[in-house]
């Protein structure tokens, strides 16, 4: 396995910005902000806990200064192990909320409260939990990308990482499972368990705009690449991979699968911690656009983007962008994600 190198988060700036075209003084101001924020974090007894997605600079950003990154699993576990008074959650707003569902006695900041994730929006909670109340004797599996209410009213919360095998743990015991929000994410573990699934109708932005065609004509022209997707990729796309997992379990993938070029089929974000990984092999975004786009792929979440180095600079240093949960509503969402991080396959 080769060498986890990580790159600066100075290299990394300057990189960015030289290919932006941005000045000299511009890189000069941003490595300040840089040097900064560490400076805050340490006054501040603070950690970021940053996702894949986010971007390079703020992954770099997070790993030297002592903090994480990860999947949303991981992400929630870091956090709720961790020393630091303040957690700042490079993410998605549900992301935020699961840190203080786990972490009441700590100070919740993210760089922006306007970051969230389409599959949170397409499941309103008073919706969500009329459906629920048509499907009183099913089992109510949600997946980590929903708001803290939509939590609450679960029995279960799983990531990708796990959701396979809490299923086929549920269907063992003869459960039928309601399954919010990604319906290519519940489709594809009802195919792999074989268990009852009911399914809401929501869908991820990203991942859903992957097109099968375009990777299999992208494999014509690499015929030695293998396929990593994740699976609120559509049913079409998760068919021809050569694996479909969690952002955790892709990069694994690319550690242990002998191929030298990977077609990935998830936001391109993860292409940092996997190239530290794999520096010796070749990855490759999957295509997004139909053949008469004028781009090949636009794999990138416009929430996750949001998180940069000067909102964070100023959530960190002001206290702004704080989340809150209510006390009553963080006990009942407490309850499924602790079943979620017990959980043993």
């Amino acid at each position: 396995m080769p060498v986890i190198e990580q790159q600066d988060s100075r290299a990394l700036v300057r990189e960015y910005l030289s290919s932006k075209d941005e000045d000299g003084q511009d890189i000069e101001q941003t490595l300040a902000l840089l040097e900064r924020i560490k400076s805050l974090l340490k006054e501040k007894n603070a950690a970021i806990v940053a996702h894949y997605y986010t971007s390079p600079v703020i992954q770099a950003l997070a790993e030297e200064s002592g903090g994480c990154v990860s999947d949303s699993l991981e992400m929630a576990r870091f956090g709720k192990n961790h020393p630091a008074a303040t957690l700042i959650v490079a993410g998605v707003k549900f992301m935020g909320e699961t840190a203080k569902i786990l972490s009441p006695e700590k100070r919740i900041l993210m760089p922006t409260l306007e970051a969230t994730c389409s599959l949170d929006i397409g499941c309103p909670i008073d919706e969500f939990s009329a459906f629920c109340d048509q499907h009183p004797d099913r089992t109510v599996v949600v997946y980590a990308n929903t708001s803290a209410a939509v939590k609450a009213r679960a029995d279960w919360v799983v990531t990708s990482s796990i959701a396979l095998e809490v299923v086929d743990h549920l269907d063992s015991l003869g459960e039928k499972i309601l399954w919010a929000p990604d319906k290519h994410l519940g489709g594809y573990v009802q195919k792999q368990t074989g268990a009852d699934v009911l399914c809401w109708d929501g869908s991820c932005i990203v991942h859903e705009e992957f097109k099968a065609q375009g990777i299999l004509d992208l494999k014509k022209v690499y015929p030695d690449a293998a396929v990593l997707v994740h699976p609120e990729s559509p049913a079409s796309v998760v068919e021809i991979a050569d694996m479909a997992g969690s952002t955790s379990q892709i990069i694994r993938a690319a550690k242990d699968m002998p191929n030298k070029r990977f077609i990935v089929a998830t936001d391109q974000g993860i292409f940092y911690k996997m190239q530290q990984g794999v520096p010796d092999k070749e990855l490759i975004i999957a295509p997004t656009a139909g053949s008469g786009a004028t781009c090949r792929s636009c794999a990138n979440c416009p929430w996750m983007g949001m998180n940069e180095l000067q909102n964070l600079a100023q959530s960190l240093e002001f206290g702004i962008n704080e989340i809150r949960v209510d006390e009553s509503l963080r006990l009942a969402a407490m309850k499924p994600l602790q079943r979620m991080l017990d959980f043993k396959a």
